[in-house]
């Protein structure tokens, strides 16, 4: 069996760089992301539901910020969009820890999640320009690169959080602006034109009017990004959810970080199953996106009918993550292919509804659980995730026989 690591010397040298610094860049937005209710309600001394208005600040300003970012891509050129993005983003997170106002504190936050966003599509789009031939290989890589990442930087910004809650955003700051300053190195020489090809001075010109025919085009784009919307509705169940059902039935809270530990291995080892699965769909991107939503369908209604046992939950984790590991690098790749010189702005459009979906979500299974327990917050997550079946099964049928009317736009 081919090893993981030894993939790797089939990208360029550029390639690997990227990679580097894309986990490196995940490690360190470790050492925020996941502290942010705990920091507003220890630090701050803010109540819990306080600490979830923050998050949800967040949520909505990062939807303007992913349909912001897709659309000046073409406009502000793509290594001043990444770059000056990813400068303020890692300001913002350098004046947090000074920051004692909560009204101010709110703004920054805000701001973060806007410019956290902003670079999001633009980075995505680089990727699909940069390296056409490849793409859908990095794309994967990335994916199961910036998860390593998180997974490692999570376990040390516990360790850190002990010490200092500043010092993780000091670190989370610093590996931000590395980033920065790993596309404006790499960049310095690689004009938009050269980036994006031939077809990058019409995408520059279109007037908004045109910009705005292209949201008409809903064949490309509405029904795969609800269907994912669906799918991360369904999955904050396991913040909403499950996290709360394993504290009630007394079990500790290393019980729920072991799932996610769990999730690691298997995004990790599991490799070599998805290579092979996808080349039984024949490297169809629509099929993988059905089969992604099915095994998440599958995970919560397992979880459902058998959520007395701890081993069910996870199982139910095995299941959902091989779908996530099927709808993560997918989504992007099927638009970078798909949608040419306008992928940014399409993008942008996607990750601005599936945002939605990570928005609604806790709050929704938040009420279903105070009013059904797991049960209800399982039994919604099931039906939400096999609805994004339907929505993923008509995108397919959709592209069957959709001609490239992005292109002749």
């Amino acid at each position: 069996m081919v090893s993981p690591f030894s993939l790797l010397n089939r990208y360029p040298r550029e390639a690997l760089l990227f990679l580097t610094a894309s986990f490196i860049n995940a490690s360190g937005s470790a050492f925020m992301w996941p502290l942010t209710t705990l920091y507003v309600h220890t630090i701050l001394g803010r109540s819990m539901t306080e600490a979830g208005f923050v998050l949800m600040l967040q949520s909505i300003a990062g939807i303007v910020g992913q349909f912001v970012g897709g659309t000046l891509f073409h406009r502000l050129g793509a290594k001043r969009l990444i770059v000056g993005a990813l400068f303020l983003q890692g300001m913002f997170q350098f004046t947090i820890p000074l920051i004692h106002s909560w009204p101010v504190y709110l703004t920054v936050m805000m701001c973060l999640g806007f410019t956290y966003n902003l670079s999001a599509p633009a980075i995505q789009a680089f990727i699909g320009f940069r390296w056409k031939e490849q793409r859908r290989e990095i794309f994967n890589v990335v994916y199961v690169g910036n998860n390593m990442g998180m997974a490692i930087g999570t376990a040390l910004a516990g360790l850190i959080a002990t010490i200092s809650f500043q010092l993780t955003f000091f670190i989370n700051s610093i590996s931000t602006l590395l980033f920065a300053l790993f596309f404006f190195l790499i960049m310095k020489h690689i004009s938009h034109q050269e980036l994006v090809g031939k077809d990058g001075e019409k995408a520059v010109k279109r007037t908004g009017l045109e910009t705005l025919k292209l949201l008409f085009n809903y064949r490309v784009y509405l029904f795969m990004a609800l269907g994912g919307g669906f799918i991360f509705f369904s999955t904050t169940v396991w913040n909403t959810g499950v996290a709360p059902y394993l504290t009630s039935q007394g079990m500790p809270l290393s019980a729920y970080s072991w799932l996610w530990t769990v999730n690691g291995i298997v995004i990790f080892a599991g490799q070599p199953v998805i290579a092979w699965f996808k080349r039984l769909l024949q490297q169809n991107l629509s099929a993988q996106l059905v089969a992604s939503a099915v095994a998440y369908g599958l995970g919560f209604a397992f979880m459902l009918f058998f959520h007395d046992s701890y081993a069910a939950f996870i199982t139910g984790m095995i299941i959902t993550t091989f779908g996530e590991m099927l709808i993560a690098p997918t989504i992007p790749t099927f638009v970078s292919e798909k949608t040419g010189d306008m992928a940014p702005f399409y993008l942008g459009v996607v990750g601005s509804i599936t945002t939605v979906g990570r928005l609604l979500g806790p709050l929704a299974l938040g009420y279903s659980y105070d009013q059904g327990g797991v049960q209800s917050s399982l039994l919604i997550s099931t039906i939400v995730a096999f609805s994004a079946v339907l929505l993923c099964l008509l995108h397919a049928f959709l592209q069957r026989d959709r001609q490239n009317q992005v292109r002749s736009l």
